[in-house]
């Protein structure tokens, strides 16, 4: 009788982790699915701000950033506040040493990547030292930036793309 019950009671036990085990996929697999939407959404309205976790200078190591860097992008505008670490061909004056710059006048363009995600191509054509920067946006949100520059040596980024966040007026 007590092997009876007890074989019940591990039955039990075992059907309960099963159905809690698989509850708990489901809702990683739901939230995974609602934050895919959000970067697809916040892709395709032009309204996302890349922050930066890592750079990698060309020929150089990477570099991992303590302080927020981001690549803004609202819409008809790009801000960015990028460090820079690399070669120079030719001394910029005033820029502090970073990637800075804010463009209302580029050319964007975004096609879907082969396995998920967007390639995307920006072209200042108000900013005279940036010549492009490109974007791979995986559906996750994980991001790669190159910045390709007339002065100096192309620089990477690896981080994460976010919702554009708007302040409420008061």
């Amino acid at each position: 009788m007590k092997s009876r019950t007890l074989l019940f009671s591990l039955l039990t036990f075992a059907l309960a982790f099963t159905f809690s085990e698989s509850k708990a996929q489901k809702t990683k697999q739901e939230r995974k699915a609602a934050e895919e939407a959000l970067v697809k959404k916040s892709v395709e309205e032009k309204q996302y701000v890349f922050t930066a976790r890592s750079a990698n200078p060309t020929g150089g190591r990477s570099i991992n950033l303590t302080s927020i860097y981001e690549l803004k992008v609202y819409g008809d505008s790009v801000i960015c506040d990028l460090p820079y670490f690399g070669r120079a061909f030719t001394a910029t004056a005033a820029t502090g040493g970073g990637i800075n710059f804010t463009s209302t006048n580029a050319e964007y363009t975004s096609t879907d990547a082969k396995k998920g995600g967007w390639d995307i191509k920006i072209k200042p054509k108000d900013v005279s030292d940036i010549r492009e920067v490109n974007l791979f946006i995986s559906p996750s949100g994980y991001t790669s930036v190159t910045v390709t520059s007339n002065s100096r040596q192309s620089i990477s980024y690896y981080g994460t793309v976010s919702e554009r966040k708007y302040k409420k007026k008061k």
